[in-house]
């Protein structure tokens, strides 16, 4: 009988499911129509329908994404949920009494009236607000930025909007590939050849700009650009320090209070592994074999009067010694493995959770790097070319394959390292100049040219 009521009492509850995420949902959605009518005049959360700064726009903006996100899953889950009831409910008699089949069928308007008041507040955002105001802001005169050198940037934008193409709308993507089409023509007309030099236009045309009487706008359009690029440096830069923050957090806690006491357990229970390569045993029995003989020359000029015996007690000790410390550099090579394989899996884990930072973040070290001086970019290029593939740079890599072989507990080889050395730089030689042919030189043609007179 009790076991009778715990399947009713289950069997009701997995009825119940779907309604209950479509009330969750519904729920959020009110929530978000409560900051739009409050704070937004019943617009979409966005900094173009407020007056408020950007904190303020920011906390709204999170808020409405935690609702978005619950109301996706809620969504999600009421879906899957109705299909296994509906499945379920197939096998049973329709209901013969009216009342029952009114209630039914107020039933089925409710869900599609909440079911209809989701949509609306979502199709909103269907584009993400984040990502569309920021682009706004930043394609206000996309032809200046061109002129300006700023095309990669522009680069950057379509790319992002190409890949939100598979997201969106249809609708809503023809009117923004409509204008970025529009745009991009203008780009390309930018980058013809004119009779004077692109730098007398720009100069030409900024004095346009500052002396003319209707330039209302372009103060506002400045203002939302100084915005729009301290937004953008603010998130890239917690984005890089998110990257290497939280695999380094989770390398030591892993290591710390996963593996470590693991891999230390199971060598207290094997003795007999000591060492996990040869190298370490080599560096171990040298150690020993210098102890040995310092105790003997020592011995031998009279500093020391140590019997036979008391040196080979000496000596057992230091073994002991010994041991035990390469025992723990074996553990701490091990550890370093899954440790770091955990680091790999949180640093791809931020990757994969933050494809809008990523692309905030390419944009502005875009920005940054095409933003250089045509000297600082020579510069830059001639040190990490002579850094990493230059005529010193086989002895920083084998520096860097020992310590990273030294960290993992392998063995150095000597023939992987000469082979390492004489390909990979190679490589690396390869791309950073078909990368100066094909991209630098079509973007600064005059950095090309600095860095090939500094060079010789």
């Amino acid at each position: 009988m009790q076991l009778n009521n715990i399947l009713g009492n289950a069997i009701r509850w997995f009825s119940a499911t779907p309604e209950r995420a479509l009330e969750r949902a519904y729920r959020a959605a009110i929530k978000i129509k409560d900051i739009e009518d409050r704070h937004f005049n019943g617009q979409k959360v966005s900094a173009r329908f407020s007056d408020y700064g950007e904190s303020v726009i920011a906390y709204f903006q999170t808020e409405v994404k935690g609702y978005l996100q619950t109301i996706n899953m809620a969504l999600v889950e009421f879906k899957t949920s109705r299909f296994f009831v509906n499945l379920s409910n197939l096998s049973k008699n329709q209901p013969e009494n009216r009342e029952k089949l009114l209630e039914e069928q107020n039933r089925s308007l409710a869900i599609l009236d909440k079911l209809k008041f989701i949509d609306e507040i979502v199709s909103k955002y269907k584009t993400n607000f984040i990502e569309k105001d920021t682009r706004q802001s930043l394609l206000v005169d996309e032809s200046e930025d061109w002129k300006n050198g700023k095309g990669s940037e522009l680069v950057n934008v379509k790319d992002s909007l190409a890949s939100k193409k598979k997201r969106n709308g249809q609708s809503e993507l023809n009117l923004e590939n409509e204008d970025l089409n529009s745009k991009t023509r203008v780009a390309k007309a930018t980058e013809k050849t004119g009779v004077l030099p692109r730098s007398f236009l720009n100069t030409i045309s900024r004095i346009r700009q500052e002396i003319d009487p209707q330039s209302g706008e372009t103060e506002e359009e400045v203002i939302k650009r100084y915005r729009s690029s301290r937004y953008k440096t603010a998130i890239s830069i917690k984005f890089i320090l998110l990257l290497i923050i939280v695999p380094l957090l989770t390398h030591q806690l892993t290591k710390t209070f996963l593996v470590s006491p693991l891999v230390s357990n199971y060598l207290e229970k094997n003795p007999q592994i000591i060492f996990i390569n040869r190298d370490l045993e080599e560096e171990a029995f040298l150690e020993l074999r210098h102890f040995e003989e310092m105790l003997q020359f020592r011995n031998t000029i009279g500093l020391s009067t140590l019997s036979l015996e008391e040196i080979q007690d000496r000596v057992r000790e230091k073994a002991q010694e010994i041991s035990e410390e390469f025992r723990q550099k074996g553990g701490n090579a091990i550890a370093n493995i899954f440790a770091d394989l955990f680091s790999l899996v949180a640093f791809a884990v931020v990757i994969a959770t933050n494809r809008k930072e990523i692309e905030i973040v390419k944009s502005f070290l875009d920005e940054i790097v095409y933003g250089l001086s045509d000297s600082a970019k020579a510069f830059l290029i001639i040190l990490f070319t002579d850094m990493f593939v230059g005529f010193h740079s086989p002895h920083g890599w084998e520096v860097i394959l020992g310590s990273i072989a030294e960290h993992f507990g392998l063995p150095e080889n000597r023939e992987f390292n000469f082979l390492f050395i004489a390909t990979f730089p190679v490589i690396l030689d390869t791309i950073f100049k078909y990368w100066i042919f094909r991209y630098l030189n079509r973007v600064s043609p005059s950095a090309v040219a600095t860095y090939r007179n500094m060079n010789e």
